[in-house]
């Protein structure tokens, strides 16, 4: 890749930076027999309670409300269901970290991502904390998508983004998992590079 003007880079979170493990969290969804909300994780469908508590619409107690209302068998407790939903987040290896640490010292990091206040939780608390580690660390300033009311790939939360960095698109590379997403950034300017394994053992 040509990193020819290359400033800044924005990272997404799932997929890129943290592992996923969808059969786990839907095996704890039905095991709280909350198998009515597992095929949205099943079928990969960010819409309705999820696409909600991402845009930060509504609090983890309404989604857990929701959960329990979606399936009328389960009696599990907020904890349970967060826990449930928390099990999709599997590790942030440490040479990823690592490799962030590296870009820092030549680049201005940070992060934009469709997340929820969850998994940010985690995230923040067990991925990042890392060898005595914060997010500051890593990232000059994160955007997400739970705090912005806004998700990818809508336009207008990588404008936001750019605006509130004080960054030029055509300085900033963009680098995620989701073509669609990848797409928008680029309708801006923005570089891009999709990444399928997570790992971005970029030459930059």
């Amino acid at each position: 890749m040509n990193k020819q003007g290359i400033k800044n880079i924005i990272f997404d979170f799932g997929c890129v930076l943290v592992n996923l493990d969808k059969h786990r969290c839907i095996e704890a969804f039905n095991a709280i027999n909350a198998s009515e909300v597992s095929v949205y994780v099943d079928e990969a469908r960010q819409e309705d309670l999820f696409l909600q508590l991402e845009l930060g619409t509504i609090s983890v107690s309404e989604f857990c409300d929701e959960v329990r209302r979606q399936s009328p068998r389960c009696v599990a407790t907020d904890d349970e269901i967060v826990a449930a939903w928390a099990s999709l987040l599997v590790d942030v290896p440490l040479r990823r970290l690592h490799r962030i640490l590296d870009l820092k010292s030549r680049y201005r990091i940070f992060l934009l991502s469709n997340t929820n206040a969850i998994h940010w939780d985690m995230a923040e608390n067990i991925f990042f904390s890392q060898e005595g580690h914060c997010v500051s660390d890593f990232f000059e300033k994160t955007y997400l998508s739970y705090k912005m009311h806004l998700t990818k790939p809508s336009e207008e939360i990588f404008q936001q983004a750019l605006r509130d960095a004080d960054i030029l698109p055509q300085e900033t590379l963009f680098i995620d998992d989701s073509a669609a997403n990848c797409a928008a950034a680029e309708r801006l300017g923005i570089r891009v590079i999709k990444v399928d394994n997570g790992d971005f053992d970029l030459d930059l």
